[in-house]
């Protein structure tokens, strides 16, 4: 996660909505472009999770092909942040990424407002997913 947070200009989408988890580089790429709006070739990290919670698919070009990690969990689910009714997806931060992935419940988590530097607006009033 640590390369991540360096790397400034990757973000970390997530498709709200339950993958068929049969989907490889190809279907997942469409999925990209339909439920995320974003180009799959950006370089960006995008995460589909399965109908019963259990499996992530992570997918993420990598200079010359795909990349597709995939984790099955024995027992349990992944937590993901809550999100509004009809939200198709949304943007983690790498910090609640690797929450997910180590079993901690981000749908229970609250983030305080803070500044955001260029945004022009004030935290208070931007809509922000609950994490």
């Amino acid at each position: 996660m640590r390369a991540l947070d360096q790397a400034q200009g990757t973000r970390i989408w997530l498709a709200v909505e339950a993958t068929d988890m049969r989907c490889g580089f190809d279907r997942l790429a469409e999925r990209v472009k339909a439920v995320i709006g974003q180009e799959p070739f950006s370089g960006h990290y995008f995460l589909f999770r399965s109908r019963r919670g259990d499996r992530l698919k992570i997918l993420v070009w990598d200079r010359d092909g795909f990349v597709l990690w995939y984790k099955r969990l024995e027992s349990g689910v992944f937590k993901l942040p809550r999100v509004d009714a009809g939200t198709r997806s949304v943007e983690l931060r790498a910090s609640e990424l690797a929450m997910v992935l180590d079993g901690i419940d981000v749908s229970k988590l609250k983030r305080v407002p803070r500044y955001e530097r260029g945004t022009g607006t004030n935290p208070d009033t931007k809509k922000k997913i609950s994490v």
